[in-house]
């Protein structure tokens, strides 16, 4: 079977060198069956009809329509950890630019490049850039995936107190957790105990503003905060404030916006967390496998707006994947089309993510274009396709 792809951004060589020869890129969006994503905003963009996925080289996707995808059968995927690394070596240095004025102490080394004596006066001047270690000190990592896994277990290695708060901690992440991290239940402990606070929960309703003024108000004095996961998890009006109270002693953000750029009190940075080579290359070769994946075998890995589910390289005559609405008596339903058709189904998978269902069926003949026309006219049924 054939298939095209687009890149709405560029997509690292390293990745697009995965698709074989069944794949085709194409200029045209509206040919695609595939897109590749990074930071592009689809969200007013006119989907094609023919398009069955979506994959972002990255974890963020907000500029994805996500439910919009889901009513049209589109599977979107992201690539969760590829950039984790890369993040969370970030993090340490954004906490280690705001313990210590490095970039005071870099520019005045540049201010007094033409002093000949540069060398005895900044035996004077340094004092004025001295800061504290992070040794010792406690940091609070609110979110504990791929990312936040990694900068607990790395700031234990630097002689750090970490305590660790997700409600929500999946058991690869549990198992890859340093066992001298503290995990807490309630995320007000980190507030009221922590000199470092990183934050690296997704964006939603209910992590939108999560760091306010309550939560500032409970905080110890000096705390440093450090947000490379999204800037509306932070009232950053919120943040100005506790700076300028003396609460917060640095605000350490990947975010640049018109709240904090050049403010008193703020790191800010370009959205780095995810730029470098090693990160970019990860991202584009797990988007390209999680396409292929759903494409050629129809199995689903790492989605953000349907289950995941995987059956494995079909081994049986005939493979249908169904996208439908999660409701009752759907699979009744298509068992029973595939009945009536004479159509002995050998496996079959159901899996289910709030509003939405994804089916797999095997079967021990091949796929007629009649039965899919009859799955296809069930109520709920999104789209349904032959994948052999």
């Amino acid at each position: 079977m054939a298939y095209q792809y687009h890149c709405l951004n560029p997509i690292a060589a390293i990745g697009l060198d995965r698709f074989d020869g069944q794949y085709t890129k194409t200029e045209d969006v509206n040919a695609a069956d595939a897109i590749l994503v990074r930071s592009a905003v689809m969200h007013e963009m006119e989907l094609p009809e023919n398009l069955l996925a979506v994959a972002r080289a990255g974890a963020g996707v907000n500029n994805i329509p996500l439910d919009k995808c889901a009513d049209k059968g589109i599977v979107v995927f992201n690539t969760p950890g590829a950039n984790a690394n890369a993040v969370k070596e970030l993090v340490f240095a954004g906490m280690l630019l705001a313990a210590r004025d490095i970039v005071g102490g870099i520019e005045w080394c540049k201010s007094a490049a033409a002093d000949e004596n540069i060398a005895k006066a900044a035996e004077k001047e340094k004092k004025k850039f001295a800061g504290t270690e992070i040794a010792g000190k406690k940091l609070g990592i609110i979110g504990l995936g791929a990312i936040g896994v990694l900068v607990a277990n790395a700031a234990k290695h630097m002689g750090m107190e970490v305590y660790g708060y997700d409600p929500y901690v999946s058991i690869n992440s549990a198992w890859n957790l340093s066992r001298d991290v503290k995990h807490v239940t309630d995320v007000n402990d980190i507030y009221r105990e922590c000199d470092f606070i990183t934050i690296h929960v997704p964006l939603m309703d209910a992590t939108k503003g999560m760091i306010n003024k309550d939560a500032i108000a409970m905080m110890k004095d000096g705390v440093i905060i450090l947000n490379f996961a999204r800037d509306l998890l932070a009232d950053e009006n919120a943040i100005l404030e506790g700076i300028a109270s003396g609460k917060i002693r640095k605000y350490v953000s990947d975010f640049a916006n018109p709240t904090t750029a050049g403010k008193d009190g703020v790191i800010l940075m370009p959205h780095l967390g995810a730029s470098t080579e090693e990160a970019e290359d990860n991202c584009a070769m797990m988007a390209v496998d999680e396409l292929r994946e759903y494409l050629e075998n129809g199995n689903i890995r790492n989605s953000v707006n349907y289950p995941n589910a995987d059956m494995g390289v079909c081994q049986t005559a005939g493979r249908v994947a169904v996208c439908h609405k999660n409701v009752a008596n759907m699979i009744t339903q298509f068992t029973a089309v595939f009945g009536a058709a004479g159509i002995n189904i050998d496996n079959m998978l159901n899996k289910s993510r709030g509003d939405y269902a994804y089916t797999l069926l095997d079967t021990d003949s091949a796929v007629t274009a009649e039965l899919v026309e009859k799955l296809s006219a069930i109520d709920g049924v999104i789209r349904v396709r032959v994948i052999k």
